[in-house]
C-alpha cells in the first residue's frame, strides 16, 4: 500500500490531499481565485499530515501537478515538491495538470460512450485555454496545446465532447451554442483526482528525476524588455 502526499499549484485552485492507494485520508482545499500558494501550501501540508496523524517521513512519495498552468503556482509546487523529497529521500512523481483533471472528472462517474471525447482545460486568460483531448479509454489522442475557444473549434467537433476545467467554465455561453459538447462545470485538479493520479503513477513505476524534473508551462513566458533597459 502506498502512502503518496500530492498536491497542484497550477491554477488558483489549491489542493494538497495524503492518500492511501488512490484513498484520500485528509486534505485541504483552497478555492479562491486569489492566488496564494506561496503563503499556504506548506501550511496545508503541514495541516494534512497532522490531521492523519501521519509524519513525512511515512510517506512514500511526493507527487505534484507540473501544468500547464500559471507560471509562479507551478514554480512554487515543483519546488516545495523537491524540496521534500530531497529531504526526506522519496521519490518525485509529476504529474500532468491535465491527468489530474481527467480522473477529477472521472470520479464524478459520468458514463462514457464508444466515441466520446473527454478535453480537460486549464485557464490561459482572454478565450485561451491549454487542452489535450482523451477518448473514453482514457488515452490521450493529442498532445497537450494552448487552444482558442472559439465557434470553428466548437463546429469541428465530430463526436460527442466534454469539456472540463477552469478553462472550460469561462465559455459556457458558447457551450451552449454547440450540440456536440457537454459542459461539465466545477472540475479542478482536487482531491481526489490527485489521489488518483498519483496512485496510477505510483503504481506504474513513473518516477520523476529529481534533479531534471521542470514545469510543463504550455507556452514560453511572455517576458516585455522595460523601457529603460539598455539595448
Amino acid at each position: 500500500m502506498a502512502l503518496l502526499l500530492s498536491f497542484d499549484t497550477a491554477t488558483p485552485h489549491l489542493a494538497v490531499v495524503l492518500s492511501n492507494d488512490g484513498a484520500p485520508i485528509a486534505s485541504r482545499v483552497d478555492a479562491t481565485v486569489v492566488l496564494s500558494h506561496a503563503e499556504k501550501l506548506n501550511v496545508f501540508i503541514e495541516a494534512v499530515m497532522k490531521q492523519a496523524g501521519r509524519s513525512l517521513k511515512e510517506i512514500d512519495a511526493v507527487a505534484v501537478g507540473i501544468g500547464p498552468g500559471s507560471y509562479t503556482g507551478l514554480r512554487i509546487g515543483l519546488s516545495a515538491a523537491k524540496g521534500l523529497c530531497y529531504a526526506l529521500d522519496k521519490p518525485l512523481i509529476g504529474m500532468g495538470t491535465l491527468d489530474v483533471l481527467l480522473a477529477e472528472f472521472m470520479h464524478t462517474e459520468r458514463k462514457l460512450e464508444a466515441n466520446d471525447t473527454l478535453v480537460p482545460m486549464v485557464d490561459a486568460r482572454r478565450m485561451e485555454v491549454y487542452a489535450r483531448a482523451y477518448g473514453p479509454d482514457l488515452q490521450a489522442i493529442d498532445d497537450t496545446a494552448p487552444l482558442i475557444l472559439d465557434q470553428a473549434w466548437c463546429d469541428a467537433r465530430s463526436a460527442h465532447t466534454f469539456v472540463f476545467g477552469d478553462g472550460a467554465d469561462k465559455a459556457t455561453e458558447l457551450w451552449s451554442r454547440s450540440p456536440m459538447i457537454a459542459h461539465v462545470p466545477g472540475i479542478r485538479p482536487a482531491v481526489h483526482g490527485l489521489a488518483r493520479c498519483a496512485a496510477d503513477h505510483f503504481a506504474q513505476g513513473r518516477f520523476s528525476d529529481l534533479a531534471y524534473l521542470v514545469p510543463e508551462y504550455g507556452k514560453p513566458a511572455n517576458v516585455a524588455q522595460s523601457r529603460g533597459a539598455r539595448q
